[in-house]
């Protein structure tokens, strides 16, 4: 490819000779200066200034300042040549990378137009003028110490040409080093940019292991190219002191010798200014100029420039388009295909400012029973003795919770909010580990991998990427999903109408143009979708319509063999499950709904939290004869129903007549 980008850019320069010879005409009037700056001095030196003749030293420090006049003007001349030859370049790439982006529906034609051309632009533009000003600073340089004594040519020649020579040697091995840093630069950040998306996923699937040695092998690829080229670039500071720096020591060094043989100390002065001024920079910027944006020029061209009938540039790879998943694929070591997890941990911030949770079960093991029979099988879910605080020395969230759900089990997690109910499931998805007991899922450890692809966690903020539906909904499947029960998911769940709206499986989705329910509609049939048996719905529907929510949860319910845990957040999800645990900072209750409300003061207060009031049993608060002049409906301690403003009592008790704290009655009672 190099060997075609090199007879392409001889082509192109072919086709634009004029414009050539024009940018070599004003190279010449500019580099003029560079015979001038060592010449005029050695003359002002020994003609004039040495020689008793002042006059003619000024005269000659005159014509070396007229000469960086006129080299500024050829200088001008000279942008204005590079432009003419750059921008036909521009051009020709810009048009290349819109036709191909028409033709192929190029996704990088974007990056062609806003990035890659002009890179390559300024980088051609560079190598010309670094390339172009060494070839004529070095000529005008080399004739100027030809005129003041031929001598000086045998000290400053042989490093100079054994500094190019070292550079040209190794700039070949050095491009391709420099271009296999950059794909291993661009490896890596493709691998990131897939990754970090993903976190979520590898957290919950525990595979945070295969990811950091997946990504640590391309960070050491990396490293170790970018050893390689700084080995180079050792060679190109060698070339450069060889080429520039060691002939001023050799001026030096030789000086009383050249002197002896005719040279005289003007010349020697002109000879360390052509060296110091001339030589020396223009050498540097050489090497820097085509040891780091030759390279890079090659690079973005090799991008730009078609190959073999298809453009090998901007169009992904097959790399590239398997990056763009936003999770690398995770296989779990288990007879069940792995289940990536919808959410990163909780956010735990409020539950931690919590007051002390004692999350202790009436009973040592409390047993929640299957609405299918019992067998003789591991229950699907199992926390014994569960601990968890967030620091050493924090009060514990969760303390001494033992828990067994059968599988087919279908339990509501309740209890005030920052309680503990999403740290509860962040250790039953594996994301936290409990600070003493343990947790099993199907008899496994809670954070093996045969735990992890028994179990799917779906979070209050629903992930959702770029893509298309049907790549959403098969996320946590390894094997292709059949059309048929992809449908027959959405329509259990009840996503089957947004699937519609977008065209079907093979829509496209936009994750910043749906709405929060529409995003935990798709989170939902994902999971539905999985192999997963234990799924975890943690606030995961609420942003759906009570409707919704009931038809999403019964989907989850029926599915053979499944157990779910929702944390709800209304009264209907824990009417609906089997069994409901209520968190709670004093007392932890378990039981049926109908149990908890009888046997639990806590929980008839969320349940009268829950429940809506009927807006025609709401009347106004009647004014009562109160010696401050205060019309207040009841006195200190006691407590209403909703019905009137009430002040100091727990929510849920009904204030009867004649409750007054006097035991008068309400005006207009008899």
């Amino acid at each position: 490819m190099t060997g075609r980008l090199t007879s392409r850019g001889l082509r192109f320069l072919r086709a634009r000779w004029r414009v050539v010879v024009r940018l070599g005409l004003w190279s010449v009037l500019e580099t003029g200066q560079s015979f001038l700056i060592g010449y005029a001095p050695a003359r002002a030196l020994d003609d004039g200034f040495l020689a008793g003749r002042t006059a003619t030293g000024l005269g000659w420090l005159g014509v070396a300042g007229l000469g960086v006049v006129v080299g500024a003007y050829g200088t001008a001349r000279v942008y204005d040549a590079v432009a003419a030859l750059v921008e036909p370049l521009r051009d020709r790439l810009v048009r290349r990378v819109v036709e191909r982006g028409v033709r192929e529906a190029d996704r990088g034609a974007l990056s062609g137009l806003t990035q890659q051309v002009e890179i390559a632009r300024d980088t051609f533009a560079g190598l010309v003028m670094v390339s172009r000003s060494f070839v004529f600073t070095a000529v005008g340089a080399l004739a100027g110490l030809f005129s003041l004594a031929p001598l000086l040519l045998l000290v400053v020649l042989p490093p100079l040409a054994a500094g190019i020579g070292l550079f040209t040697a190794t700039l070949r091995p050095l491009a391709r080093r420099q271009e296999v840093f950059l794909a291993a630069d661009e490896a890596l950040a493709d691998r990131l940019g897939a990754v970090c998306p993903g976190l979520r996923d590898i957290t919950a699937t525990g595979a945070q292991g295969r990811t950091a040695a997946d990504v640590g092998s391309l960070v050491d690829a990396e490293e170790r190219t970018a050893r390689s080229l700084a080995r180079f670039g050792v060679v190109r500071v060698a070339a450069l002191a060889l080429g520039g720096q060691l002939p001023i020591v050799l001026l030096l060094a030789t000086a009383p010798w050249l002197l002896k043989h005719g040279v005289t100390t003007g010349a020697l002065v002109g000879a360390l200014s052509y060296v110091t001024q001339s030589l020396l920079p223009a050498l540097h910027n050489l090497l820097h100029g085509l040891g780091t944006s030759g390279s890079r020029l090659t690079v973005v061209l090799r991008r730009l420039a078609p190959e073999g009938g298809r453009d090998a540039g901007l169009g992904p790879s097959d790399e590239t388009r398997a990056a763009e998943s936003p999770v690398p694929t995770v296989a779990a070591e288990s007879p069940v295909p792995t289940v990536a997890a919808e959410s990163p941990v909780p956010t735990v911030a409020a539950e931690s400012s919590a007051p002390t949770v004692a999350a202790k079960s009436p009973a040592p093991t409390v047993a929640a029973k299957s609405p299918a029979p019992t067998v003789a099988r591991p229950p699907a879910l199992a926390l014994s003795s569960v601990t968890f605080a967030y620091g050493p020395t924090a009060v514990p969230v969760i303390e001494d919770l033992d828990l067994t759900l059968p599988a087919g089990s279908h339990l509501a997690v309740v209890g005030p909010s920052g309680i503990g109910k999403s740290t509860l499931t962040a250790l039953m998805a594996g994301l936290l580990e409990p600070r003493c007991g343990t947790v099993r899922v199907s008899g496994e450890p809670g954070r093996g991998a045969g735990a992890l692809a028994r179990r799917v966690l779906i979070p209050q903020e629903a992930y959702v990427f770029t893509g298309t539906l049907a790549e959403n909904l098969a996320h946590l499947r390894p094997d292709p999903v059949p059309e048929a029960e992809l449908l027959a998911a959405a329509e259990a769940v009840g996503l089957l109408p947004l699937l519609e709206a977008l065209g079907g499986p093979e829509g496209r989705v936009d994750p910043a143009a749906l709405s929060a329910g529409e995003r935990q509609l798709i989170a939902l049939t994902r999971a539905h979708l999985s192999h997963a048996p234990l799924a975890l719905l943690d606030e995961a529907t609420c942003h759906l319509d009570p409707r919704a929510e009931e038809r999403a949860e019964r989907a989850f319910a029926a599915r053979p063999g499944g157990t779910l845990v929702v944390v709800a957040h209304r009264i209907t999800s824990a009417r609906r499950a089997d069994r409901v645990l209520m968190m709670d900072g004093r007392e932890t209750a378990y039981g049926t709904h109908d149990e908890l409300v009888r046997c639990s003061a806590r929980y008839r207060e969320l349940v009268g939290a829950w429940t809506p009031v009927p807006h025609e049993r709401s009347d106004p608060s009647l004014a009562l004869r109160d010696p401050d002049g205060v019309d207040a409906v009841a006195g200190a301690g006691l407590a209403g129903d909703g019905r009137h403003v009430v002040a100091h009592g727990p929510v849920g008790q009904v204030q009867t007549s004649r409750d007054l704290g006097d035991g008068r009655p309400f005006r207009g009672e008899g």
